[in-house]
């Protein structure tokens, strides 16, 4: 089940709130400038999917999502507990960055930790299949897939160069639950 748990930054070992209710973590992330929805997919899929599969299941969201916030370039991350990467892909993430566009994210499979912080707390949005979260170009954040990690995740971009973070240095993410705590 998704859930959003929101902190103080200075209180990492309890959140002021959990949230568990599509309607409130939607309202409760709007307000701090973060889209998060739900979508079905207009095909079925099979485990194994294409790339190509994959985003045309969800082609009507994409493209609406593109024409409406001008992404240009969209794909599929798949990550399993047996990627021969998995630990470097973690580790990548697990530090608090920006980027310089919006950073745009929807769950056909599995789950991920996604933290924000904005202001003076950190907003934990659990994501899980079916969720789309949308992290506004220069927020603060950061991702834990967890050590055992099992998503299938379609990623739209605003340029054509994809994923590009800029690391701010502070260790914030450190002191926070992460996905297997």
């Amino acid at each position: 089940m998704s859930s959003l748990s929101v902190y103080h930054e200075s209180s990492a070992d309890l959140p002021n709130k959990v949230l568990t209710h599509l309607e409130d973590i939607a309202s409760t992330l709007a307000a701090v400038g973060v889209h998060f929805d739900r979508w079905q997919a207009s095909a079925p899929l099979d485990p194994g999917s294409s790339q190509d599969q994959v985003i045309a299941a969800y082609r009507p969201q994409i493209e609406q999502l593109m024409s409406e916030r001008g992404y240009v370039a969209v794909d599929v991350i798949s990550v399993s507990d047996d990627h021969p990467d998995k630990a470097e892909l973690r580790a990548k993430f697990l530090d608090e960055h920006r980027h310089a566009e919006d950073e745009v994210r929807f769950f056909v499979v599995g789950s991920g930790l996604f933290s924000l912080h904005v202001d003076d707390y950190v907003f934990a949005v659990l994501c899980e299949k079916g969720d789309l979260i949308s992290v506004p170009a220069g927020t603060r954040h950061w991702f834990d897939m967890g050590e055992h990690p099992h998503f299938v995740m379609i990623r739209l971009f605003g340029n054509t160069e994809g994923w590009v973070g800029e690391f701010t240095g502070d260790a914030i993410a450190s002191r926070f639950p992460r996905l297997d705590d």
